[in-house]
Formats: structure tokens, C-alpha cells, sequence
């Protein structure tokens, strides 16, 4: 069935943990009829959180992808999780949808995790709906969401709508219903039929003052981006809600505010106006500008190329995630434009190979639904390719495109494991593999010293849930010793080396120079860059391909103290080329020389990673927190109260937080929280590392 690209709407449900992300989307499915029942979170029962390490831990840990019909409209939602050890989810999912939804707790607000999702949907100028979710919890407060997302996020919130009371709906100003500021009315939803009916009903006499205040500022707001609303409002005439909603429509696709609505999906309240919001005001993907890639073909000389979101261009797809199992592996894919097909053949730019789509599938969770063909601008699942990657394009063989690769953290923990028995190396090599190729954030490697298959992941609980995972779903028993930390090496000051090999040999004299510029490089593109500036001519390019090739195998190698290097920019600036001595074992053997050098005769030191950490704590404890944090090496950078709690932001070195859930609920009397995510990269004194 083709669907029309202007009625499809990719969105991302993101937040920090806990924020009611998961029963939003239930409630979404429930009220557009692509569920017949109402999952629970702590009952294990949801549609989204289908894994079985989600159903226990009440989390989610992979985004998964639902469709459901609302108002003719398609939309296709990711359900992303809120740990920040599962952020590479959100990152993948973001980098492929059009809109998200951003899910805010009326109690807790603007949380860490908070921030670090909306960074996320900022570096991908993802437009944005807000919902400040449990509006019926104890301390709710949606005035002060909404300014700690002005203050925070630097946001731009644009209220659509006023909670009608705040806090459990049993007390007399508890949360009852919502007042609509575009269409003046006041909703109240019912809840035996679990929300699926509501009324509107007239805007309470005592929030018709404030109701009018906030839709007068809502008006002069939208004024600003339409001339039509302005004339209107400039000549006191009656605003027509077609306006608004043009107004509103093209603010929100072009970033100049978000939207702002409120509810409690736990009591059912506010979410058809949420599923409104989403089909009329996030865009479709011919709302969003056209793809831009790189053509690969050699005469193309890395010239941009673009694909519109239209059938009639040629077929472009991303990779975003790759579903591994031992039936085979489900390649998650956006369709950018073209016409997908099964049994066709594209070209993987990237390993120069053709690959096979031998089936396609339209993802529902946990279940599929085999389709023949895939449009532009739609989401669906892939079987067949053998050698394609997260982040990689398959494109018309003729037409080719290779689409920016999608960048993720680098791993901050690692542990060594060892089979429980040796007979099972063997599989735990392929079960490794399997896994790295499906989550780009967890990495496994031999140590070359030791021997010992090392791990690495983005925190204790990704590490333990990919360790369960091991064992439920490839009957892969495992030890895991002692976590450690991933620390780096950089360079601290640039440093220029000189180096000539030479040697003599019965059979020939080999002979090689050059000298490299080493310098700290801070972009972020990748932790080593290598180039060379040197006149056209000097040298065959074949041999100055041999010459980056060991240049960049030799700085992968790692630094002086043997961790990865971070944060360096090496540059060939000058060579001493002689024809018949400078052989490529000659320029590998001068390149492997001036390297060793530079890691002998350079500043470098050794670098930890920094956590951003928050924690909320009821006062009384406060000064046993603050007293740990500061035995930990924490510097305290921000305290604030949040209701009647403390909440403390702080920078603490990662290998001082090992076991630290269970010490702050020792010494909080298990009532404070905290949450933690990668922050920085600094210099370690010289005991940390062992």
C-alpha cells in the first residue's frame, strides 16, 4: 500500500528515565487502535519494552518501532530509552526521524538525561512537541518545567496549554483536566473508559483570567511568524484558528519555539491532544529539507548530491540499527527517497559491494508484517545484506550517495571475560561479534599483553545487561572480572619530529625521512586525524597512501602508557623521497620510527573520564552526600532546590563511582537519586590508573 509521504510522521518519543515515556506510547497505541490493550510498565506488559531485561527492570533498553493511524495520518514512533548507557538508541533514532516528542515529569523537570536528549535533537535540528507528563504526581509544579526549559535547555516553550490544578486528583487542587489556550475550553477526560472519552466543557471561573493572559502571550508569540495573524491582531479583528495553526505549524517545523502540552498518561489525561499536536504541527518528511550526501564515484571527486523525499528519485536508504539473532540479522532501515523493493540489488558505498535485499518488513515491536515494496520517507525492516554496518547507505548502483554516518560516543567502562569453559572460545568470539555489530557502543578486543577478551560499554548496567543478553539468547555463560575504566592519551603540547630511517642489507639500501607535525586537535571528528602537506609530485600516490595507511595504523596503536589516543592531529609536512631506496617497507618502517619518537619525546598524558553526575536528596542528608562526593575527587559545580529536595550537579572522575548506587542508598536511608552521564575527558593524577 503506497503511503502519501505529506500524511507519514517519523517521531521519536526521548526523556530521561522514568519520565513516562513508555506509557505515553502505550496510551498512543491504545487510543489509535494499533493495540487492543493497555500495557503497564511495572506489570512487564508493555508493547515496546518486548525484551525480557525490560519487562524485569521496568526500562527501556532498545528503541523499538511501532506504527500506528491517527486523523489519516501515519505515524511511525521510535520509543527510545532514558538510561544514559542506552544513549547510542537515541542517537541512531534521532539522526533517522523528521520530529520527536520530548517528555518532561511535571515533579523532577529538566533532569540530566533531559538535557543530554535535547542536545541530541538539537545537533540534528529535530523539530519538537513538549509534554510535561505526571501532572497528578505529589510536587508537580508545570510552571517551573517550563522555565527550567527556558533555563537549561535554552529552549523556547510556546504553552498551548494550562493543568487544571496540580498534584493527586483526590485533593481539592489536585490535577482534573486541561484548558485548551487555542480553542478556550477546558477538557476533562473519563476515566472508566481508561481515557478514550472526554468532554469540553467551559474554562473554570478561576483560571479564566490566566487562561486569557496566556493565550494573549500564545497569539503575540505567533504574531511573529505570520503576517496574516499580525494584521489581524494589529486590527483587533477575530484570530481565525486556521491561522493559528499555520502559525503554530510552521514555528514548530523550523525551530523557532516548541510547543508546550501537559496531561498524565498514567491517568490517561492529555493524550489525543499530544497525538493531535504530533500529525498537525511535527513535520512530514517533504517538510524537511532533502537529504544531502557525498557522491562516491571516483570522477565525482566528493562533490555533495542530494535525494528529495519523492518516489520518482533514486532508492537511498541508512542503516540505523541492525537487530542481530540467531535466525539471522533484521537491518532497521529509513527510506530517504525512491522505491524500495524485495529481491533487489544495492550498492553498500562503503565496502564497494552489492547487497541483496531478499525481504522487507514493516516493524510492529516484537512483530512483522512482510511488505514487497517501501516508499520514500518511510521506516521498515531489511533482511538479506551480509556486510553492511550501522550508519551505512545502500543506494541505486547507479546513482550513488553515501549519507553521513551516524557518530557515537566512545565507551567509557570495560571489564575482561572468559568463557566458562574453553571449549566455548570459539563461539564467544562469534556471539561478541554478533553483538558489536547491532550496538556500535560495545566494543570487544583480545589485550595483546594478557590475552584477555576485554568489553567495553558505556556504564555498569550496559555492560551487565549485554552480559545477561550473552546468556538468554545465546546460551553463552560468562565470568566477568573486575570493571575498569577506559582512559586515554593526548599530547599536550605540539611537538614536531624529525626522523631518517636508513639501513643497508647485502640485497639493497632502504631508505625513507620525514618529518611530522604533531598537534591536539579538539573538532571531535575522530580521535586521531592524519594528513600530510606536501608539493604534488614528491612522492607516487600510491606510496602516500602506504605512508597514511601506517601513519594511521601506528597512532591506533595506542600511546606511551598503551591506552587509545585521543584528541590528535598528525600531519606529514615534509619527506626526503628517494627513488629506488624509499620502498614501502622503508616509508612503514621511517613512519613506524618518527612515531615511537613522538611518543618518547612528547608531552603526553594520561586522561580520565569526567561524569556529569546529579543527585536529589532530601535535606537531612545533604551534608553526608556533599562529604562523599569530595572523597570520591568530585568538584560540586551547581546546587539548587527542587520542591523540598536538594538537588547537587557535579563532575566526579568515573573510576570513583564504582558501586555508588548502593552507597548513596546507604547513606541517604535509600531516598536519594542521582543519575550520571559522560562529560569530559581530563588529566589524571598519576595513582588513578592503577
Amino acid at each position: 500500500m503506497v503511503r502519501a509521504i505529506d500524511g507519514i510522521r517519523n517521531i521519536g518519543i526521548i526523556a530521561h528515565i522514568d519520565a513516562g515515556k513508555t506509557t505515553t506510547t502505550e496510551r498512543i497505541l491504545y487510543y489509535t487502535g494499533a493495540s487492543y490493550r493497555m500495557g503497564n510498565v511495572d506489570d512487564g506488559t508493555t508493547q515496546t519494552d518486548f525484551d525480557p531485561e525490560e519487562s524485569q527492570r521496568g526500562i527501556t533498553i532498545y528503541s523499538a518501532a511501532v506504527t500506528c493511524e491517527w486523523k489519516d495520518r501515519t505515524i511511525n514512533i521510535i520509543d527510545t530509552p532514558g538510561h544514559v548507557d542506552f544513549t547510542a538508541e537515541v542517537e541512531r533514532s534521532l539522526r533517522v526521524l523528521d520530529g520527536a516528542t520530548v517528555i518532561f515529569s511535571a515533579v523532577e523537570g529538566v533532569e540530566a538525561q533531559s538535557e543530554t536528549v535535547w542536545r541530541q535533537a538539537d545537533r540534528y535540528n529535530v523539530p519538537r512537541v513538549c509534554f510535561i507528563n505526571k501532572m497528578d504526581r505529589i510536587g508537580a509544579s508545570f510552571e517551573r518545567v517550563v522555565e527550567a526549559m527556558r533555563s537549561r535547555l535554552r529552549a523556547k516553550p510556546l504553552v498551548l496549554q494550562l493543568p487544571i490544578g496540580e498534584g493527586p486528583a483526590t485533593n481539592e487542587d489536585g490535577f482534573k483536566g486541561i484548558i485548551d489556550l487555542i480553542s478556550m475550553k477546558a477538557l476533562y477526560w473519563d476515566s472508566e473508559s481508561r481515557g478514550a472519552e472526554f468532554r469540553t466543557d467551559d474554562i473554570p471561573t478561576e483560571y479564566a483570567d490566566d487562561a486569557e493572559l496566556m493565550r494573549s502571550e500564545l497569539l503575540d508569540s505567533l504574531s511573529d511568524v505570520d503576517e496574516e495573524l499580525m494584521e489581524a491582531m494589529m486590527e483587533e479583528r477575530e484570530v481565525s484558528l486556521e491561522a493559528v495553526h499555520r502559525a503554530l505549524r510552521h514555528g514548530t517545523i523550523n525551530g523557532l519555539f516548541q510547543p508546550v502540552l501537559c496531561g498524565s498518561s498514567l491517568d490517561y489525561i492529555g493524550v489525543q491532544p499530544l497525538l493531535d499536536a504530533i500529525v498537525e504541527l511535527l513535520p512530514s518528511p517533504i517538510d524537511r529539507p532533502a537529504v544531502v550526501g557525498i557522491d562516491p564515484s571516483p570522477k565525482a571527486d566528493g562533490a555533495a548530491v542530494t535525494r528529495r523525499p519523492s518516489v520518482d528519485e533514486p532508492v537511498c536508504v541508512l542503516v540505523f540499527k541492525i537487530q542481530s539473532d540467531n535466525h539471522g540479522d533484521l537491518y532497521f532501515a529509513r527510506v530517504y527517497s525512491g522505491v524500495l523493493k524485495g529481491n533487489s540489488r544495492l550498492l553498500n558505498p562503503r565496502t564497494r559491494k552489492k547487497e541483496l535485499v531478499t525481504q522487507l518488513w514493516h516493524i510492529q515491536s516484537d512483530s512483522r508484517e512482510k511488505v514487497d515494496e517501501v516508499f520514500a520517507g518511510d521506516i521498515c525492516g531489511i533482511v538479506g545484506p551480509k556486510d553492511t554496518a550501522t550508519g551505512d547507505t545502500l543506494c541505486d548502483p547507479q546513482k550513488t550517495i553515501v549519507l553521513e554516518k551516524i557518530r557515537f560516543p566512545e565507551t567509557v567502562i570495560s571489564v575482561a571475560i572468559e568463557p566458562d569453559s574453553s571449549a566455548d572460545r570459539k563461539k564467544l568470539v562469534e556471539v561478541l561479534d554478533k553483538l558489536q555489530r547491532q550496538d556500535p557502543t560495545f566494543t570487544a578486543n583480545t589485550d595483546a599483553e594478557t590475552g584477555q577478551t576485554i568489553v567495553s560499554g558505556m556504564g555498569e548496567l550496559h555492560l551487565e545487561v549485554v552480559r545477561h543478553r550473552m546468556e538468554r539468547d545465546f546460551n553463552m555463560k560468562v565470568k566477568v572480572h573486575k570493571p575498569r575504566v577506559s582512559f586515554r592519551e593526548k599530547l599536550k603540547s605540539s611537538k614536531t619530529i624529525d626522523t631518517q630511517f636508513s639501513i643497508t642489507t647485502p640485497a639493497a639500501t632502504l631508505a625513507f625521512g620525514l618529518q611530522i607535525l604533531a598537534e591536539e586537535d579538539s573538532s571531535g571528528e575522530a580521535p586521531v586525524e592524519v594528513g600530510y602537506k606536501l608539493k604534488p609530485g614528491l612522492m607516487p600516490e600510491g606510496l602516500v597512501k602506504v605512508m597514511m595507511e601506517s601513519l594511521r595504523d601506528e597512532a591506533n596503536g595506542g600511546g606511551k602508557f598503551g591506552y587509545p589516543l585521543m584528541d590528535l592531529r598528525l600531519t606529514v609536512t615534509k619527506i626526503d623521497f628517494r627513488e629506488l631506496e624509499s620502498t614501502e617497507t622503508a616509508i612503514r618502517s621511517a613512519v613506524a620510527q618518527a612515531f615511537g619518537k613522538l611518543l618518547n619525546e612528547g608531552s603526553m598524558v594520561v586522561m580520565e573520564p569526567v561524569m556529569a553526575l546529579e543527585v536529589v536528596t532530601p535535606e537531612e542528608f545533604l551534608g553526608n552526600v556533599q562529604s562523599d562526593l569530595n572523597a570520591r575527587r568530585a568538584l560540586i559545580v551547581d546546587s539548587d532546590r527542587r520542591g523540598d529536595l536538594c538537588v547537587l550537579k557535579a563532575e566526579v572522575p568515573l573510576t570513583e563511582m564504582f558501586g555508588y548506587s548502593t552507597q548513596i542508598r546507604s547513606i541517604s536511608q535509600g531516598r536519594a537519586s542521582y543519575s550520571m552521564e559522560p562529560c569530559r575527558y581530563a588529566e589524571c593524577p598519576p595513582d588513578s590508573t592503577k
